[in-house]
């Protein structure tokens, strides 16, 4: 039937072998497409939840977490106590990780540590305090959390020298050196008990899977997080070591600004739970290696994206660049009338 539609539309061989090749093209297009949409489908809806087991759940073991006195941080600590890991709990506000710490011992009946830690600083002292503080604990999981954007979209060329600074630092750095400090650990615990892998999770950002404009500084650590997340993933695989990367939109918190949730704005209850339960499936991030976009409307976005104009495209990049224009214009006016008042 294919040879006979061909033949109709022209008698030349170098014709028809093109309009053939062409043919193929679009049947592995569609192929390749109906495959991740299916997988994206099953990851975000079918399958069931991740249980932990394989990290050391219910096992005496310990998750570290960073950036956990708020949002993301303190949700992540939440949940995997409820999985029963006992929690290491690092954040700048001591007074905040104390609270955090008794609550999650009233409730789930697991054992808390808290280590005071100024991302910002990059001081040796805080990786050999955080280094002291896990020193023999049976620890199988990192949640790197800890991070910052600007304040409010801004140009590259008018952003604050302090603000680029601990952007990098808090974002790169910390991030990479605390890595260094706990995955030894985490390796020692995986290699004494055979049974269970160690994981390390590595919060990202559609601000860095999207090159954004007026967040440039902010969008290039995250792009930066991706590339080594992924780069750790291949190394520390034979040492039974996953390494996942996530991607979120929007999530209400004191980072995001936003306090009101949508269909594509969850709150971090519900964002932790579905990166929790999807670790190991990519969901939306289907065109990506160890990296996962776990909340199931943040996956529909960057599925379509990724699948029509492109995630580096100039639509992507200019849509990007008039949103954080729109936002910082509405954050000057604010800020102007809040000096009025």
């Amino acid at each position: 039937m294919v040879s006979n539609f061909v033949s109709t539309i022209s008698d030349c061989s170098s014709v028809q072998a093109l309009l053939y090749g062409a043919l193929l093209v679009g049947v592995y297009k569609l192929t390749t497409f109906t495959l991740s949409l299916t997988s994206l489908l099953l990851d975000a809806f079918v399958l069931p939840a991740q249980t932990f087991h394989k990290y050391g759940a219910k096992k005496g073991n310990w998750a570290v977490i960073t950036g956990a006195s708020d949002g993301l941080g303190k949700e992540y600590a939440l949940q995997l106590a409820s999985k029963g890991f006992n929690i290491v709990l690092v954040s700048r506000t001591l007074s905040k990780l104390e609270l955090i710490a008794t609550d999650i011992e009233s409730k789930y009946k697991v054992q808390t540590k808290v280590v005071a830690f100024d991302a910002s600083t990059d001081e040796a002292a805080n990786y050999i305090v955080l280094g002291d503080a896990i020193a023999g604990l049976p620890v199988s999981v990192l949640i790197n959390n800890v991070g910052q954007s600007h304040s409010i979209p801004v140009p590259f060329l008018e952003t604050e020298d302090k603000e680029l600074r601990d952007i990098i630092t808090i974002n790169n750095i910390a991030t990479l050196k605390i890595t260094q400090t706990v995955t030894p650990v985490i390796a020692a615990t995986v290699a004494k008990n055979k049974k269970i892998r160690g994981l390390v999770l590595t919060m990202g950002s559609f601000g860095g899977l999207f090159p954004t404009a007026y967040l440039a500084t902010y969008s290039g650590s995250k792009a930066f997080l991706q590339a080594w997340s992924n780069a750790l993933a291949g190394e520390l695989k034979s040492q039974s070591i996953d390494v996942e990367f996530v991607l979120s939109y929007l999530v209400t918190s004191a980072m995001s600004k936003v306090r009101r949730t949508s269909l594509a704005i969850p709150n971090p209850k519900a964002f932790v739970r579905s990166a929790l339960a999807s670790v190991g499936r990519r969901v939306g991030a289907q065109e990506r290696y160890a990296t996962s976009t776990p909340y199931w409307t943040h996956a529909l976005m960057h599925f379509a994206v990724e699948n029509t104009v492109g995630i580096y495209s100039k639509v992507t990049n200019s849509v990007n660049l008039s949103m954080h224009k729109s936002i910082r214009i509405r954050a000057l006016k604010k800020a102007a009338r809040a000096k009025k008042e």
